[in-house]
């Protein structure tokens, strides 16, 4: 496979975001917010590190890392062009004093309620003991369901490059592989397409092992006429792909093909409620009524999707219960499917991007049922 990972990427508004944080930070009244969990701090100022905190205020943004990481985040900050000063602390004792000298006697501060456990909130109590601790929830990561350009230039080359592994891995399903070399081998592809991670380890699962929607890849062999579901995705530049198909090798006869059928015509009646200013648990209702009426809403038993971005699993949900609506540049999955136990299942998805008019699938192969067998 020659790498597809070939042009420039549209360049991201990095700078633009903290600005944005802050005006949602002055509607909530709050003076200021500790963001803790990584892919904020990523998404606020392009640092890619394993280890940071970052101090947004009215009139300062401090981010905070240890010494491995002290050229790096000087490198990423100027590349996206983002106003903030960088401090260095050995320990996390010395990060917290830093913090807490940066920030002074002003409060309420904010933290991630979702980033943060009991015992660092605990912690953290005692580093900033003169100010008063508010938990907040999905300040940042409201921001982030709205894709700028440059986000969905990066899904999108996820996506080319998970499409063309599976174009150049499904034939070999007609070879028999174990369900985890093909797993192996499907994350290679990808590696050499110019993938720098994956989204999540890749599911392969055929015949009863299908109807576990979280299958493992296991040492089974995949055999004539059993319905395969392939779960994969990959990331490029911190951003993810979210992709499924179920094929078989061979016919896998009239019980098999009805299945297929009833998730593909479920998973288009999705698709085609992705659209800007509709419910997220409208896009599920859509999918859902369609394996309703065929009697299987019980093998149901997931929510449509979900958000994809530097998160494979992020804001917002598609569930019959999901708050909100859509919005041009959000991205989600539409992955319905069918598991009978000790049978099989189907499922079939895809990424799309919310457009002005309608949605768009980033995620672009093909979908059909039979692979020809060896």
């Amino acid at each position: 496979m020659t790498e597809v990972l070939t042009e420039v990427l549209t360049p991201m508004d990095v700078a633009g975001r903290p600005a944005r944080l802050r005006a949602r930070l002055r509607e909530a009244g709050l003076p200021a917010l500790l963001v803790t969990r990584l892919p904020n701090v990523r998404y606020l100022t392009g640092f890619s590190g394993s280890a940071a905190m970052l101090l947004v205020t009215a009139d300062d943004l401090l981010l905070v890392t240890d010494g491995r990481y002290q050229t790096q985040a000087l490198e990423q900050l100027r590349a996206a062009g983002v106003d903030a000063r960088v401090e260095i602390g050995l320990t996390s004792a010395d990060q917290h004093r830093i913090l807490a000298g940066a920030l002074g006697p002003r409060g309420p501060l904010g933290l991630e309620a979702q980033g943060v456990t009991w015992a660092e909130q605990r912690t953290l109590a005692g580093v900033f003991a003169d100010v008063e601790l508010i938990p907040t929830e999905s300040h940042v990561e409201e921001l982030r369901c709205i894709k700028d350009a440059g986000e969905v230039a990066r899904i999108r080359a996820a996506c080319a490059i998970a499409d063309a592994a599976l174009a150049e891995m499904l034939p070999s399903l007609g070879d028999h592989p174990t369900e985890r070399d093909f797993a192996v081998e499907l994350e290679h592809s990808m590696r050499r397409g110019g993938a720098s991670a994956m989204s999540f380890d890749p599911i392969v699962a055929s015949g009863p092992n299908g109807a576990k929607p979280h299958a493992r890849p296991s040492e089974r062999a995949i055999g004539e006429g059993e319905l395969v579901v392939i779960d994969f995705g990959c990331i490029v530049d911190g951003y993810c792909s979210d992709m499924t198909r179920t094929v078989s090798v061979g016919d896998p006869g009239p019980d098999g093909r009805r299945l297929w059928d009833l998730v593909a015509a479920s998973q288009r009646a999705g698709r085609d409620a992705v659209r800007p200013g509709v419910a997220c648990a409208a896009v599920d209702r859509a999918s859902r009524h369609v394996i309703e009426e065929a009697g299987l809403g019980d093998a149901f038993v997931h929510g449509t999707g979900h958000g994809v971005g530097l998160e494979i699993h992020e804001a917002p949900r598609v569930a019959r219960t999901a708050p909100g609506t859509l919005g041009v540049g959000t991205v989600v999955t539409v992955e319905p499917g069918v598991y009978l136990p000790g049978v099989g299942g189907v499922r079939i998805e895809d990424t799309v991007v919310v457009t002005e008019d309608g949605a768009e699938a980033l995620t672009e192969f093909p979908k059909s049922l039979v692979v020809a067998p060896s």
